[in-house]
């Protein structure tokens, strides 16, 4: 999936989102965030980012206008899936800067 990560501060959400929490590789805390009522996925954060949020670029009004800066969990990638080769590769996570 494709995503984006915004200053927590700039993001306005409105309406429920409905939290599923699992544990990352790193050991953080990475909270999926759905819509209640259809259960499309929506949002994410991550305990280790508290300052962040990780939206899911399809659901963007204009999606048109992201471009993907890192390819992340290539270990798990399908074959079917062709990755931009410009793009820095990660088999899993890469290590990241906490912020505050």
């Amino acid at each position: 999936m494709a995503n984006l990560a915004v200053p927590k501060d700039a993001l306005t959400l409105t309406g429920d989102v409905k939290y599923y929490e699992v544990k990352a590789d790193s050991g953080n805390t990475v909270s999926h965030g759905f819509c209640p009522t259809c259960g499309a996925p929506v949002v994410a954060k991550n305990s280790g980012m508290p300052a962040l949020m990780f939206l899911r670029a399809g659901n963007l009004d204009d999606p048109s206008w992201f471009r993907p800066a890192i390819d992340v969990y290539t270990a798990s990638a399908q074959p079917w899936d062709h990755m931009n080769p410009d793009l820095p590769k990660f088999p899993k996570m890469p290590p990241m800067q906490p912020n505050p």
